[in-house]
């Protein structure tokens, strides 16, 4: 069975573009390649941090949310602890009412877009 994940993970801003881009790939494979299917992706950008990790003050956010089997979730976490260019991150299951917020989020989203446009 399936289950639906939130993932949210940190990148260190001392990166250049392509290896940001490279690290953000990597998880993206290993969700894929290992049974999971990637629903939505959202890059977050450059952003302050709530207090200095690494002496670090700012991170690139990135957001990832998909359906995987639970064996998945170990195996992801412990990329995240080997990769040094991943400064925080988390991962968490989501219930039936953070699905069904998340897809009204999007929505509406969609939405706000098209009328911009």
């Amino acid at each position: 069975m399936l289950n639906q994940y939130e993932t949210v993970f940190i990148i260190t801003p001392i990166l250049s573009e392509v290896q940001m881009k490279e690290a953000v790939e990597k998880v993206r494979k290993i969700i894929t390649d290992n049974g999971g299917e990637i629903v939505y992706h959202l890059d977050w950008g450059l952003k302050k941090l709530a207090y200095p990790i690494a002496n670090k003050s700012t991170g690139f956010y990135n957001h990832f949310e998909f359906r995987a089997p639970g064996e998945l979730i170990a195996k992801l976490e412990t990329e995240y602890k080997r990769d040094e260019r991943i400064l925080r991150f988390l991962t968490f299951r989501m219930d039936k009412y953070s699905i069904e917020y998340s897809e009204k989020r999007r929505s509406n989203a969609n939405k706000e877009v098209k009328k911009e446009e």
